[in-house]
């Protein structure tokens, strides 16, 4: 039971840190390209950002508090102070756990007293990051032993925030299609947001297969690469491959497709392009939201190299 739990609220977090995380960043850079209808064609994601400022802020407590009990043995020693320090000071789950949720906190704060102005933008992506950044000692980096062991720390932290940014983005794209109507100053909004954040999708990608070939190195290794899928660890691992790349597919499609068929449709009726747009970035976020289960599931799983 509690170890179900422990999956559910770790993948609880990586859900809320990259929406808090890349959504906040998305409205940076997206002001940075010189998006005028910021207001009235982001506005809304104000809400949905403090609530994942909050849920992550609930999820990191609670994720504290059921690894506790997994480590102490019932959750009535979790609760003993004795406890909660061992685990704050002999285990690196603790530390970062306490800091997503203080920086989840100050998101939630931010948010309410600047709301989406350019200071409170900044800070949400930036706070947004740490959180995001802090997922990077859940999982098998900072078991790494030798010299080696802040390389692959550091991969892992890489891709947690390249992950960040790519569903970030496209839970900003799927709400701000979901929203009907959309009149003209919306539809060439989505279409240049789409458009320029081709760019930064093109280097989050490079970050997410770099760093995924190095956590692959140090987890499985090429000798027992052949042996893959004779493990739970391994057979979980395809799975994340195999969503990803239908992921990739799906935005290949539409970078290269439907975002061009939207800007060639803007000055007659763009219904039917934007309709196939959300249906193909709604698919896209259910893969990646799958994927993050895996992830979450992974990380309480022993990698080959342990066996």
């Amino acid at each position: 039971m509690l170890d179900a739990a422990l999956i559910a609220l770790r993948w609880i977090q990586y859900v809320t840190a990259a929406i808090l995380f890349g959504s906040s960043l998305f409205l940076v850079y997206a002001r940075a390209s010189g998006e005028a209808g910021l207001g009235g064609t982001w506005g809304w994601l104000r809400r949905p950002l403090a609530l994942s400022a909050a849920v992550l802020l609930v999820a990191s407590a609670s994720a504290l508090l059921v690894q506790t009990s997994i480590l102490a043995g019932s959750l009535s020693d979790a609760l003993k102070p004795e406890s909660l320090s061992a685990v704050l000071t002999t285990t690196a789950f603790g530390p970062s756990a306490v800091l997503r949720a203080v920086s989840a906190a100050l998101a939630l704060a931010v948010l309410a007293g600047l709301g989406l102005s350019d200071w409170g933008r900044g800070l949400s992506a930036a706070l947004g990051g740490v959180a995001t950044a802090s997922l990077g000692w859940m999982g098998h980096g900072p078991a790494t032993e030798g010299a080696l062991h802040l390389v692959h720390l550091a991969s892992d932290v890489l891709h947690a925030l390249a992950a960040g940014v790519w569903i970030g983005a496209l839970v900003a794209f799927l709400g701000g299609l979901s929203r009907r109507p959309a009149d003209a100053a919306q539809a060439r909004a989505l279409h240049r947001s789409l458009q320029g954040f081709g760019g930064v999708g093109s280097g989050v990608l490079a970050v997410i297969v770099a760093t995924g070939l190095v956590n692959s190195g140090f987890l499985v290794g090429p000798q027992r690469l052949l042996g893959l899928v004779s493990t739970m660890w391994g057979r979980l691992l395809l799975a994340k491959l195999a969503l990803f790349l239908g992921m990739l597919g799906l935005a290949a499609h539409n970078r290269f497709r439907l975002t061009p068929r939207l800007g060639a449709m803007l000055k007659s009726d763009p219904s039917t392009a934007l309709k196939a747009l959300r249906r193909s970035i709604f698919l896209e976020t259910v893969a990646g939201l799958a994927v993050l289960a895996l992830v979450a599931l992974l990380g309480v799983q022993p990698p080959p190299a342990d066996l």
